[in-house]
């Protein structure tokens, strides 16, 4: 499919640069493509009576690590400022990582990351560039190892806010908070899987009080989530891998969940990828642990997720043709420009949507 017929005009004033407060508090545009109003403005706090006692929400438990490191690079006597985004962990010592600017880096360099001195006594963390790639990733070599190098990370780093916001004001301490969701507990992310940043106590109250269940997968979500489709046709496009994990006893209760009839409820993209990934061609969810690459467009058929949850999404994403897919192309662009008329707050801090499948979901163009 044509890249360009993914593509939106979003005014720069409607990227939401903080969460409103409190998160439960944020709008939700309800997409039933099947319906007479096939668009609904509501608010998140209503979710519990937009869904029925026995469906299941499913929620993706993983936890952003401060993956954001300044330091510089040491040469021959000569210094340099670079940063970098930890992406993935290789062993105890070793990260994956993307560094700017890419260019002042080779094999070999040192980088100091924060004043100098042992972490410990002064702040700082020293590595090893073991590798450069050519799209700016890089291989780095701490001198720290397991726990002392994690927290390292944790008093050095920062949140590895998304592109749209770091481009336009400094993270803070607030972002530690912020762009974390309130059941966080496996760390790994290097991005926030943004639809559950809306679930307060509160809310999980009401929905526990509806008879709507709560299950946890984890799915670490990497940078690649940011990254926009540059092939002109999607078919060209290759998927960044996650790595993620369903417990057989999760896989056990959701299939039970589906088995009476209730709807499996996605919160977030990140939790419908895995769930589809770890779904046969019967619909029955298996236990899954590795990593997927699953890129969903229109012309998929969903096995499990009866409904999504979900935020606004950047034009060209894979995220945009995940919901194409879902609800249908020409509804999810009646539904965008319905959300930008109605001043609502897009991307990772902004609000969301609650998506039903359309009659001709799946259908390629």
């Amino acid at each position: 499919m044509r890249t360009d017929l993914f593509d939106y005009h979003l005014p720069e004033e409607l990227i939401a640069l903080r969460p409103v407060s409190p998160r439960d508090a944020a709008r939700l545009l309800v997409v039933e493509p099947n319906a007479a109003e096939p668009l609904s403005d509501r608010m998140i706090g209503d979710l519990p009576e937009l869904l029925s006692p026995g469906d299941a929400l499913v929620f993706n438990d993983t936890k952003v690590i401060p993956a954001e490191l300044a330091g510089t690079r040491e040469r021959d006597g000569a210094s340099a400022h670079v940063s970098v985004t930890l992406t993935d962990r290789i062993d105890a010592n070793r990260w994956h990582a993307l560094a700017r600017p890419a260019k002042r880096l080779k094999p070999g360099d040192r980088i100091v990351f924060g004043e100098g001195g042992d972490v410990c006594l002064l702040g700082s963390l020293t590595a090893t560039v073991e590798a450069r790639g050519r799209e700016g990733e890089v291989t780095l070599a701490f001198d720290f190892s397991d726990a002392s190098l994690d927290q390292a990370i944790h008093r050095l780093g920062a949140m590895p806010l998304p592109p749209y916001i770091a481009s336009r004001r400094a993270g803070d301490e607030q972002d530690r908070t912020d762009y974390q969701t309130l059941f966080a507990r496996a760390e790994g992310a290097v991005a926030a899987p943004t639809a559950g940043l809306h679930f307060t106590e509160r809310l999980m109250q009401a929905l526990d009080a509806r008879g709507i269940s709560r299950h946890f997968v984890t799915l670490h979500v990497g940078p690649g989530t940011f990254l926009p489709v540059r092939s002109a046709d999607t078919g060209g496009h290759v998927m960044h891998e996650e790595t993620g994990t369903i417990s057989a006893e999760t896989a056990e209760a959701l299939n039970a969940v589906k088995g009476k009839g209730g709807a499996i409820v996605a919160v977030g993209t990140t939790s419908l990828r895995l769930l589809e990934s770890a779904a046969d061609a019967h619909g029955r969810l298996a236990p899954f642990f590795g990593a997927t690459n699953l890129f969903i467009t229109p012309g998929y058929r969903f096995r499990f997720v009866d409904r999504l949850l979900t935020n606004f999404h950047l034009p060209r994403s894979t995220l945009f043709m995940l919901v194409a897919a879902f609800s249908g192309l020409e509804t999810m662009k009646r539904a965008y420009a319905h959300a930008v008329e109605q001043r609502y707050r897009f991307y990772s801090y902004g609000d969301a949507c609650l998506l039903s499948p359309g009659s001709g979901e799946g259908e390629p163009i």
